[in-house]
């Protein structure tokens, strides 16, 4: 059992598509490899976890303790021959001067080897002196090898190699020819998730193919094999105990949602959730639930289908005034709103939020946020539960003609939320944000949604509410 963190000097040197064919090329060797992303993000797990074959978790400095991510990456990993834990952004940097949340902090956490990434386009003699820089800044981070990528031919390889060897004592383990037909399309938010390409599989088998042709696999599994994976705690991080009833808890999931983090969903499924797919852009109607969960994604993508899909959007709404309890996120709310605006077009909604979404070409809200609770939050508090909870917020969207009389479960301390100061938008038993929030020891939301929903359902005297479409 060992572990590698995939980093790079800086952002977009293509280190996503190396760990992605890594996790691919190992499998092919009937290795139990484990894929682990720094930092909050959602499309590069999918890719990630598909390519592995096992569930990518995140690790997260600003929601997670040190005890937590190391907790994480020991019982997911457990059985794994290989963990491999890609980083965000490069090496060294990250949202504090002494670099305490950065992919080298977290190296030194896990102890554990860097890999680097190194986008070599236009380099020759001057990729040494980065290296040895990289090597200098932190003694301490052992950087074990580097891969060289998006290589013009041969002999920009041949240069390169004969660079690093004569300046430096870091092992190239693998160059990669730069070719267009190895990278994965992408949109505003950052890749197109897999669950929306149907050639997801065969893009990741020939990614696979040439990672596998192009990287010593065998140094890597070595380099990997020097290190030793933090103990397995005896159950999942942030295990809800059961609440001795069964709740069925819809999950949107399609091309449209898909942004859930796989730790929430194994929460609520201990705590004895069964999880309900919704297809919001095929199914008809809504099956018997007692609650609803809505997550992010990309409904402006699919908001003509969405739009198209009038019956299920009319049960929907009629649910949440009947008072199914329905948590939903960034994507999630836009899709609640009245309509959806985008690229000079508008599509109609679900409507139980009184106000409109229009879509931006820049960021309206980005990267971690921080909350305070306010007396007009619905769920009951958990135990543990901190004052502040720490999350964060990717949206190019932003509410319009909102009714003032609404009311928001949070304070915004950091962050953009609904309207610069409030989040969490409140109906009756409905609660919207553009937050992600993510279950961890400071913010076990997923406990107190279910046990918002069983206590709905018992006023409801057991009986799931089934809304008829209109």
């Amino acid at each position: 059992m060992s572990q590698i963190v995939i980093s790079a000097a800086h952002k977009s040197s293509g280190k996503t598509t190396v760990t992605l064919g890594l996790c691919a090329a190992l499998r092919s060797r009937a290795l139990n490899v484990r894929p682990f992303k720094k930092g909050p993000d959602y499309i590069d797990p999918m890719w990630l976890g598909r390519a592995a074959g096992h569930t990518c978790h995140n690790l997260d400095f600003f929601t997670q303790s040190h005890d937590e991510i190391r907790a994480t990456v020991g019982y997911y990993a457990r059985a794994a021959d290989i963990a491999l834990i890609e980083g965000n952004k490069g090496l060294y940097d990250g949202l504090d001067l002494d670099g305490s949340n950065s992919n080298a902090a977290l190296a030194r956490l896990l102890a554990a080897p860097v890999v680097l990434v190194l986008d070599a386009r236009g380099m020759t003699r001057g990729i040494a002196p980065l290296i040895l820089g990289y090597q200098a800044f932190d003694p301490d981070i052992h950087i074990a090898g580097v891969i060289l990528n998006q290589l013009g031919g041969s002999r920009h390889e041949a240069k390169l190699r004969a660079v690093i060897e004569h300046y430096t004592d870091v092992e190239v383990i693998g160059a990669v020819a730069r070719s267009d037909d190895m990278e994965i399309l992408e949109r505003h938010l950052g890749l197109i998730p897999s669950n929306e390409q149907d050639s997801a599989a065969a893009q990741i088998a020939l990614i696979g193919r040439r990672i596998a042709a192009q990287v010593d696999l065998d140094r890597l599994l070595a380099i990997g094999a020097a290190s030793t994976l933090p103990p397995a705690p005896a159950e999942a991080p942030c295990t809800i105990a059961p609440l001795g009833q069964t709740l069925r808890i819809g999950i949107a999931r399609d091309e449209a949602f898909g942004f859930y983090y796989p730790g929430d969903l194994q929460a609520m499924r201990a705590a004895g959730a069964e999880l309900i797919t919704v297809d919001t852009l095929r199914d008809s109607a809504l099956p018997p639930l007692d609650g609803l969960f809505i997550g992010g994604g990309f409904p402006e993508s699919c908001m003509q289908k969405l739009q198209d899909n009038r019956s299920l959007r009319s049960a929907i709404g009629s649910a949440i005034e009947s008072g199914l309890p329905v948590y939903a996120e960034c994507g999630g709310l836009m899709y609640l709103s009245r309509s959806l605006s985008w690229k000079g077009e508008t599509c109609s909604m679900v409507g139980a939020i009184p106000g409109d979404t229009l879509m931006h070409a820049r960021p309206q809200g980005r990267g971690y946020v921080r909350l305070r609770q306010s007396s007009a939050h619905p769920w009951p508090a958990a135990e543990a539960q901190s004052t502040e909870i720490r999350a964060h917020e990717f949206h190019y969207s932003s509410l319009c003609n909102l009714q003032p009389a609404a009311a928001y479960a949070f304070e915004i301390l950091r962050g953009t939320g609904i309207d610069g100061s409030h989040d969490g938008y409140v109906y009756k038993n409905l609660l919207a944000c553009y937050t992600h929030q993510r279950t961890t020891g400071g913010n076990r939301w997923t406990e107190r949604f279910l046990k918002f929903v069983a206590a709905c359902k018992s006023r409801q005297n057991s009986t799931p509410i089934v809304p008829t479409p209109q």
